[in-house]
């Protein structure tokens, strides 16, 4: 462990987080409810412990989201204690990018300078899909501080071989499969190498079983819960075909990733072409690669010139590759803010192979210096030039003169070379810098955020049928804003009915239900193609009096999944007499 710690670490560390904590706060009211599908979650469970435990829509129960609920009790407990707000569900998310800068630092600390660890930190804070995510309310947010959390631990174990840093490494990622199910596995693999290289001793091995184990218990407790509870006693699990948790883990968020066979998925299932390119490419560059390059550099040389550190960066640098090729290839559904898990790794790696390069100018690590500074300033001044064409020119000189500075940084004055380090940083931070702000200074709301000059929506693809009014309906990915009047025609009389309403798709129920305060059946799930409800099971809540109205029309076209959702709708407006209200197309149940 680096254990001297000089007078300006400190207030250095404060000023950070201090600064983190003003860019993820600033004006984050103006995203509103950022991701209306987990905002209405979050409404249900700060109502009802049922939906709380389960993550379900409403606080009825007729649904849960498509994600396991573990960040969901975070904003449903902040909903609970402050009342239902933006502010509510969001500072949440911004709290946990504080800590998983905080948390980062602290990692790198552990064996690198207090310089390593700040910047590690500081590029961490200053990745613009981090800034996103960290003023949004996805479960990445949570996602990302329980795998660092995880690599704390890990480190700590490979410190000492203690096990209870093992146990507690297992247990984080046993909870981080409950904000995100498989995903969070991608770092074992190397994690447990990590653990093992630096002493591979039978003691050891046996410590990874009584890791897994942990990660087990911490993880399978709900997934066990779900099983055991009859179904009648529950909400039906969103994203599966089966009223399944196994199915949901296994196949939508899990396998169907991978290979593009996802059972109810509408549209289509890649962000852009599979391959090594896909994150240097489009809009995943922006989110995610200024950076990507230098880390992958500094991995290289860190594993050829860090003897004394090689665990961290197999660490790391197995975190970075394997989740990297992951993203690269898989042939589902998969999104650019998909890549803030690849944020801690590239940011931790940063800062390990300066402070490593650094130290071992003599033995190559000029070069290495050279080629991530003078790399990341190129690579940053192309990424920026159709956007911010005078910084572009601007990172590209500074940056390609800090790098031949640092290049001869043995033959120079110290005045010559502080000032070259100090040019490198402003040439590689510069650009995520730019980005970053721009962000956080961009309000962003739906189901498909991205950070960046001029994203601030997710647009989305809306119903079919006779929906009415678009933008008070809302549609895939959106969830639409509500019209006075027919936010006070759900409330009225709300106390009688289990749901005041039900609409086809989650982002749609969700938009009435916020504006409404009240529940709102979101029939077939997230993209209308769960078998939940059915036909059957609908018309009975309809007769028993449970559905006071129902909005929209027909149902979206999935590529595969139940069309239990068209079928309703269909009966709906084959049985009941329609009106409009503020644009939507209202059916009165009761009537």
């Amino acid at each position: 462990m680096a254990t001297s710690t000089r007078s300006w670490e400190r207030p250095a560390l404060i000023a950070l987080l201090g600064s983190t904590a003003l860019l993820y706060l600033w004006a984050l009211g103006d995203s509103g409810w950022a991701n209306a599908y987990y905002s209405a979650a979050a409404q249900a469970g700060g109502e009802s412990w049922t939906a709380w435990l389960f993550g379900s829509t409403d606080a009825a129960n007729g649904i849960t989201v498509d994600k396991p609920p573990a960040s969901l009790w975070l904003m449903a407990l902040s909903v609970r204690l402050f009342g239902l707000s933006s502010w509510s569900v969001l500072v949440p998310q911004a709290l946990l990018g504080v800590a998983s800068v905080w948390l980062l630092y602290a990692t790198v600390r552990r064996q690198f300078p207090a310089s390593a660890a700040l910047l590690g930190a500081a590029v961490l804070a200053l990745t613009p899909v981090a800034v996103l995510m960290f003023r949004f309310n996805n479960p990445d947010a949570l996602l990302v501080l329980l795998l660092i959390a995880a690599a704390y631990f890990l480190t700590r174990a490979v410190e000492d071989g203690r096990t209870r840093w093992m146990l507690l490494c297992g247990s984080m990622i046993g909870f981080a499969f409950l904000t995100k199910m498989l995903q969070a596995f991608l770092v074992l693999p190397t994690f447990a190498l990590a653990f093992l290289i630096a002493q591979p001793t039978l003691k050891r091995v046996a410590q990874l079983f009584a890791a897994a184990l942990a990660m087990i218990v911490a993880g399978g407790w709900w997934v066990l819960v779900v099983e055991l509870v009859p179904a009648s006693a529950r909400p039906y699990i969103g994203g599966s075909q089966t009223n399944s948790i196994l199915e949901l883990t296994l196949g939508y968020n899990g396998f169907g990733r991978l290979t593009g066979d996802e059972v109810g998925k509408v549209g289509g299932g890649g962000f852009n072409s599979a391959g090594l390119g896909r994150l240097f490419g489009g809009e995943m560059a922006g989110q995610i690669a200024w950076l990507l390059p230098a880390a992958l550099v500094l991995l290289a040389f860190g594993l050829y010139a860090g003897k004394r550190e090689r665990s961290a960066f197999v660490m790391w640098g197995g975190w970075l590759v394997v989740t990297g090729l992951v993203f690269s290839y898989m042939n589902g559904i998969i999104h650019s803010y998909y890549t803030v898990a690849l944020a801690p790794a590239i940011a931790a790696l940063i800062g390990m192979g300066s402070a490593v390069a650094w130290r071992e100018r003599e033995r190559g690590g000029s070069v290495a210096l050279f080629l991530a500074v003078g790399g990341t300033a190129m690579w940053s001044a192309f990424l920026l030039s159709s956007t911010m064409f005078t910084l572009a020119i601007t990172i590209a000189v500074v940056g390609l003169g800090a790098a031949v500075l640092l290049l001869f940084a043995g033959h120079l004055p110290q005045n010559f070379v502080r000032g070259a380090v100090v040019a490198g940083l402003i040439g590689a931070l510069a650009a995520p810098t730019a980005y970053s702000v721009v962000t956080a200074a961009t309000p962003h709301s739906g189901a498909l955020p991205s950070a960046g000059p001029g994203r601030s929506t997710s647009g989305g693809m809306v119903m079919f049928g006779p929906t009415g009014n678009n933008r008070a309906m809302g549609s895939l990915l959106d969830a639409g804003t509500p019209g006075a009047e027919i936010t006070a025609l759900l409330r009225a009389r709300a106390e009688n009915y289990t749901w005041t309403a039900a609409a086809v798709g989650s982002n749609s129920a969700a938009g009435f239900q916020l504006a409404s305060r009240t529940p709102v059946l979101a029939v077939g799930g997230f993209n209308g193609t769960d078998p939940a409800p059915t036909l059957a099971q609908f018309q009975e809540y309809v007769r028993s009096g449970q559905i006071h109205y129902f909005l929209g029309g027909a149902g979206m076209r999935a590529e595969s999944g139940s069309d239990e959702s068209r079928r309703i709708a269909e009966w709906v407006a084959a049985t009941f007499t329609p009106s409009t209200v503020d644009g939507v197309t209202v059916y009165d149940l009761t009537s």
